[in-house]
């Protein structure tokens, strides 16, 4: 029998749903991992082989989603360098509409009850003032290891796509779209971008299955020598007229060229013929995490939203 907790295609659409929704009246709520594009490739790259781990509850008002809960339970994560690494914790993703804030409390009680004793770990918006309140009624607390100088916590990155520079390669290299580089180079880009990565082929039709995946916005940069050099997807919210880059990365052997500055200037035009009047991106907003926050500025993008990192320690049995 299928477990009614298990999330499935048709619950990520109805959370992305939500996540239009919201993003309409406050997008600083959007919490990270909740945002449209970030729910299509979580799922869409994760959900074959760690769909097992996932469990999910929706909340309703009116036939529409309210709320949802994606808890991410302890399991083991196969890398691609061979080695397998524990995850001994829970996570939650989650969202919440603001018209309908206590809520929250009950994704709170369902996280408790569905990942038991184990620590548990979650994301608000920082700006979600009643939620960090009501996450610190339940025993959550700052998450001092992902808050530090080279902590873990997010920031969202935007900007209008109303002036855009023109991007410019170094002689030899070429923009490419994913159905032109074919997937086994689309995956090898993710895969050496951000080695040792547990993406493999599987997870990579998974994203193609994905609402709303456009092959013609997965763009890659192509070296002289045929190396898929960089990469980046973007996901378009055609009700919100906005688009997502996620992910974004360089192969090792090609940073610091201007690789991933010119794929981004040139995406942003490939989102803004496709309809989108505004961008977004997500970086690691720590101290000690200086990189990709200062080639998003480089291109326009400013801080707009971020993470406030909480942890409930687990209990004893």
């Amino acid at each position: 029998m299928a477990d009614p907790e298990r999330i499935t295609a048709a619950d990520v659409r109805l959370m992305q749903d939500l996540a239009q929704r919201v993003t309409a009246v406050r997008p600083d709520l959007v919490n990270s991992d909740a945002s449209y594009g970030e729910l299509a490739w979580n799922w869409g790259r994760g959900h074959a082989s760690a769909g097992a781990s996932w469990r999910r509850r929706l909340w309703f008002s009116g036939g529409e989603p309210a709320a949802w809960g994606w808890a991410h339970l302890p399991r083991r994560v196969r890398l691609g360098d061979g080695s397998v690494r524990e995850i001994t914790g829970a996570y939650l993703a989650y969202q919440v509409h603001p018209d309908h804030a206590a809520l929250v409390d009950e994704v709170i009680d369902w996280f408790d009850a569905t990942a038991g004793n184990v620590e548990r770990t979650v994301l608000p918006s920082a700006a979600d003032a009643f939620a960090l309140e009501r996450w610190a009624a339940h025993g959550y607390g700052p998450d001092a290891a992902a808050l530090g100088d080279e902590g873990s916590w997010t920031q969202v990155n935007e900007r209008d796509l109303d002036e855009l520079e023109r991007p410019a390669l170094p002689d030899g290299f070429r923009f490419r779209t994913a159905d032109e580089a074919g997937p086994e180079a689309a995956v090898q880009a993710h895969r050496d971008a951000w080695a040792p990565s547990p993406y493999t082929a599987e997870s990579y039709r998974g994203v193609r299955a994905t609402p709303p995946y456009r092959a013609d916005l997965h763009v890659l940069v192509e070296a002289p020598d045929g190396t898929m050099a960089a990469s980046t997807i973007m996901w378009l919210d055609e009700a919100n007229a906005t688009a997502e880059f996620e992910p974004v990365g360089t192969h090792p052997e090609y940073r610091r060229r201007g690789l991933a500055r010119a794929m981004l200037l040139h995406g942003m035009r490939l989102a803004r013929d496709a309809g989108a009047r505004h961008m977004t991106v997500a970086c690691l907003g720590a101290p000690g995490h200086p990189a990709a926050r200062e080639l998003y500025y480089g291109v326009g993008f400013r801080k707009f939203a971020w993470d406030a990192p909480l942890v409930k320690a687990g209990t004893p049995r």
